[in-house]
């Protein structure tokens, strides 16, 4: 289980390494870009909106002992997500070769 730590430390989410590998490209992605975004996260009883901005430093850690393997139509989407009025949310992976271009806007 990793976290995404955001802000001064006084703010942070559990997430599987997995996603959270996923998450980390697609706010790298957004952020180079100058592009804050709405960040969504639901926990079992609690639900948080977070604005994403480039001045508010972020943390990535990650508990695996080997980085994630990754699925690029998976960032595609969540990229996609982001961009969309309502803002990021973690959204379950496709099955490789599931998502087409058409799919994607």
């Amino acid at each position: 289980m990793g976290k995404l730590v955001y802000g001064s430390g006084n703010r942070s989410f559990d997430i599987e390494d997995r996603p959270l590998a996923h998450l980390r490209v697609v706010f790298m992605n957004k952020l180079r870009r100058g592009e804050p975004f709405m960040f969504h996260h639901a926990e079992p009883h609690v639900s948080c909106s977070i604005w994403i901005h480039p001045a508010v430093p972020i943390v990535f850690q990650f508990h695996g002992s080997r980085p994630p393997s990754m699925n690029r139509e998976w960032i595609e989407v969540l990229m996609q997500e982001a961009s969309s009025a309502n803002g990021l949310r973690m959204l379950p992976e496709p099955a490789p070769g599931t998502v087409t271009a058409d799919a994607l806007g």
